[in-house]
């Protein structure tokens, strides 16, 4: 008994070192040398902050690029998904009222054709890009809105389109807000 209770204050006081001391030294260690140092990548637009590289926004005018939907709207504070199964009736009708609303603002766009991640939020749901696909459903609208050739606006997306950083891992995506804000950059000319 004496041999067990020894035992199990040794590995509670590694755990205590490795889980409270180690680790969280190693996360913070690789945080130093990430850009941002941990603290995020702020986007600037005409000397002001409008936002972060990673952290998803919403864009309610449609004249701008939509972002992904967000289960905690967008609030950085309280990441996570919605937790409801893909046949949890709820969210299926919430899905069903995203792709109305969709289909609504894009009317070039087929039932059938929209995009996945422009009606389902990420896990995180700060989820800052979406697909080329996401982005190309949405470009007859905002070229319509803006007064701008459509091919202009494809050109735009083309240029945000973001390879992964090793061929293998990870999708292609665009950055919703770095595109809006190239989007801004071109009217404003």
């Amino acid at each position: 008994m004496k041999n067990n209770i020894a035992s199990a204050f040794r590995l509670t006081l590694a755990l205590l070192v490795l889980c409270c001391g180690a680790y969280p030294a190693l996360v913070w260690g690789a945080a130093q040398v990430a850009p941002g140092q941990g603290q995020g990548v702020q986007v600037s637009h005409k000397g002001r902050v409008v936002g972060f590289e990673d952290v998803g926004q919403k864009f309610d005018r449609p004249e701008y690029f939509s972002s992904r939907p967000s289960a905690v709207d967008y609030r950085a504070d309280g990441s996570g998904g919605s937790n409801k199964g893909p046949t949890n009736p709820e969210y299926v009708a919430e899905v069903g009222t995203r792709v109305a609303a969709f289909l609504r603002l894009n009317p070039s766009v087929k039932p059938g054709q929209v995009p996945v991640e422009m009606v389902t939020a990420s896990g995180s749901g700060l989820d800052p890009h979406i697909s080329p696909a996401g982005a190309y459903a949405q470009v007859e609208r905002v070229a319509r809105l803006r007064g701008l050739p459509a091919a202009r606006v494809k050109a735009l997306v083309d240029a945000h389109v973001q390879e992964p950083i090793f061929v293998l891992l990870g999708p292609v995506t665009v950055n919703v807000l770095q595109l809006n804000l190239a989007l801004d950059t071109l009217t404003e000319k």
